[in-house]
């Protein structure tokens, strides 16, 4: 049977309110009765039940993270390391996706805010205005959503866009097809024109779509009909989907046709041939996004974190095929 708080208040000869106040407010108790209150409950193997803190601290020692599709190879990593992180904080992590849509964001928002004590929102649907009235009442962080006055997490694929441009400008190639599945305010089309154009490398856009594996399946030989010597894809999953439709089709990768994703997930390795991709690290990212959640549950004042990018180049790029 269990040990109660009685039985550990009689063993470190205190009240049983100094025992409660031990676990749930220890800076109001001296360090010699926390010691012995301590030291009495490893004895009897007391452990403070989460729920009845929770009511008197009005605290619940978790975190929520909100993304668009856990079902995404890009996210998996990004939990495990966010977890991990937030537990080195003392805080479990609760974790739901809302598949893009603002209602299913609002929904699981409603769910889950009154069970952890900060949100991670991962590219938020909601507008500006729902986003800083949801900050006045949780400690808020938005990932690649830029909004006055909230802390953001932004990750920045400038740096690697400009390598995969440079890449494949020195491979030969005159341009590329760019698969789209961004929404118009995250401008992802924006940054990879800019930085096409600054390598003198056109640039034909395809979609807007949604960031799926059959996203690549439809638009390889739209890519290929435009004359495309190179894919850069949304992401990997959409890359992977255009890697198959193209040996499917019989299109040769690197020779006839080079493809490049971005996140650089499991599958890009594993990929046939491997995926040339831009890399984000899902450490780097996890650690951040933990770490300025915390800080804003602390009072921190709002501030933008900027995590980088860089390209991985493997095997499914290669030489323009009139520069081969």
């Amino acid at each position: 049977m269990a040990a109660t708080v009685r039985e550990v208040a009689q063993l470190a000869g205190v009240s049983p309110s100094t025992v409660s106040r031990v676990f749930t407010a220890p800076d109001q108790v001296q360090e010699a009765t926390r010691q012995r209150v301590t030291d009495a409950a490893k004895q009897l193997g007391y452990r403070p039940d989460p729920a009845a803190r929770t009511l008197r601290s009005g605290r619940t020692e978790s975190l929520g993270l909100v993304v668009p599709d856990i079902a995404n190879p890009f996210f998996p990593p990004i939990v495990k390391a966010m977890q991990a992180r937030a537990r080195n904080h003392g805080y479990t992590l609760l974790v739901a996706d809302c598949d893009e849509r603002e209602a299913d964001e609002l929904e699981t928002i409603e769910a889950i805010v009154k069970k952890v004590d900060g949100l991670v929102l991962w590219a938020s649907t909601l507008s500006d205005g729902r986003l800083q009235e949801l900050a006045q009442e949780i400690p808020l962080v938005l990932v690649n959503r830029q909004v006055e006055g909230i802390p953001e997490l932004h990750i920045s694929l400038t740096p690697g866009i400009n390598q995969a441009a440079e890449h494949l400008r020195a491979l030969g190639h005159a341009g590329c097809v760019f698969v789209n599945c961004s929404r118009p305010e995250h401008l992802r089309g924006k940054s990879i024109r800019e930085s096409f154009d600054a390598q003198g490398l056109a640039v034909v856009e395809l979609g807007p779509y949604e960031p799926r594996f059959e996203t690549g399946l439809h638009a390889a030989m739209l890519a290929v009909a435009n004359g495309a010597t190179a894919i850069l894809a949304h992401n990997d999953l959409v890359a992977i989907g255009v890697l198959h439709q193209l040996a499917h089709s019989g299109v040769d990768v690197p020779g006839q046709v080079s493809v490049i994703g971005i996140d650089d997930t499991l599958l890009a390795a594993m990929s046939i041939p491997a995926l040339t991709t831009i890399r984000i690290s899902p450490q780097t990212v996890a650690t951040h996004a933990a770490d300025l959640i915390v800080e804003t549950i602390n009072g921190a004042a709002p501030q933008i974190v900027e995590v980088g990018s860089r390209l991985i180049p493997r095997a499914s790029t290669g030489r323009a095929p009139h520069s081969a």
